[in-house]
């Protein structure tokens, strides 16, 4: 077969995150569900920066959304990628496009981009690390077929969808369309489901989405329970072989499960003190799609993605600097 341009395709929101440190007690006082992502329109975000003002903004404006804080990882690894999104003509939109450029990630080009609002994400972060998100999806909620690029897709190894994807109906039948298209052109697919939130309220849609089985799912234990209706990981990992040829299920500080169709793999955590969970499970898949598209077994690529994940938890934002990947593939040789 012959080798393909890209290793992997990501398609997901196009969001500019702002990071803001709160207190617990401000998150009640907002009405605000700790550490899930909650949608709101323009209005509530914009009431919620206000309030948020005098607080220390930890984290510089970065071009985010959950796969593409994958995609970006992977690049930066040294991967190929593409990733398709919607932004709209504005500020935020054309400093959107620019980042993925900078991070070496293709992208369609910025011409004639369409009037509107480009999504954008309120990160809240409290002193347990844990980040809680406030999303105004924007153009991206409108995202769909005419924003795939299905050559792009058959020229990847894999395609990679972030379940946020179920909560627009026309992302969804885009996500729908591309696994579609990759199954029938032998490119792998692989699918996060990104939050709990999503699977106790979009069940249906992400049934949808996986159609008969994915080829990679990612999950953290919480979504992975969610899921499959198991209390204990003995039942999730038996259930979760009906949803995926393979898996891995971020465990948090105690490491992750890899399942790669034939055994499980433990990956044990590596040990570090959290500022900021942001794009922790993001980081997780995007260093884990990069390793196994290098040819690293299902273990070898779990233990890169803990040791990225766990690095990128240490430091606000949901990105590391372009040279700490280097750093990591090296402390992984040793």
């Amino acid at each position: 077969m012959a080798e393909k341009k890209y290793h992997v395709y990501g398609i997901g929101a196009a969001l500019v995150d702002t990071e803001i440190e709160v207190e617990d007690h401000e998150l009640i006082g907002f009405g605000i569900e700790k550490g899930l992502m909650t949608l709101v329109d323009e209005e509530r975000q914009q009431t919620l920066i206000e309030h948020l003002e005098d607080h220390l903004t930890v984290a510089r404006r970065t071009s985010g959304g959950s796969a593409a804080n994958s995609i970006i990882a992977l690049s930066c690894f040294g991967g190929k990628s593409y990733y398709s999104c919607k932004v709209a003509d504005d500020e935020n939109g054309r400093f959107y496009l620019a980042d993925l450029a900078a991070a070496g990630v293709d992208h369609p080009d910025g011409n004639n981009l369409p009037t509107g609002t480009t999504g954008k994400c309120l990160v809240l972060i409290t002193p347990d690390a844990e980040r809680t998100m406030n999303t105004y999806l924007g153009i991206s909620e409108t995202l769909g077929l005419a924003n795939l690029d299905l050559s792009a897709v058959t020229a990847s190894e894999f395609l990679y969808l972030e379940g946020y994807l179920v909560t627009s109906p026309t992302g969804r039948t885009a996500a729908i369309k591309a696994r579609e298209h990759a199954e029938q052109n032998g490119t792998r697919t692989a699918l996060s489901l990104s939050d709990p939130g999503m699977v106790a309220h979009f069940r249906e849609g992400l049934d949808d989405m996986i159609g008969e089985g994915v080829d990679l799912l990612f999950c953290n234990r919480e979504e992975a329970m969610a899921w499959t209706g198991q209390s204990d990981m003995v039942g999730v990992i038996e259930a979760m072989k009906s949803t995926a040829a393979t898996f891995a299920i971020t465990l948090g500080s105690e490491g992750a499960l890899i399942y790669d169709g034939k055994s499980i793999h433990e990956i044990a955590s590596t040990p570090v003190t959290a500022v900021d969970t942001n794009g922790a499970g993001d980081m997780f898949a995007g260093a884990f799609l990069y390793g196994i598209t290098q040819g690293f077994d299902y273990a070898k690529a779990g233990r890169l993605a803990s040791i990225a994940a766990a690095t990128v938890v240490t430091q606000f934002g949901p990105r590391l600097h372009i040279d700490q990947h280097k750093g990591i593939l090296e402390s992984l040789q040793n």
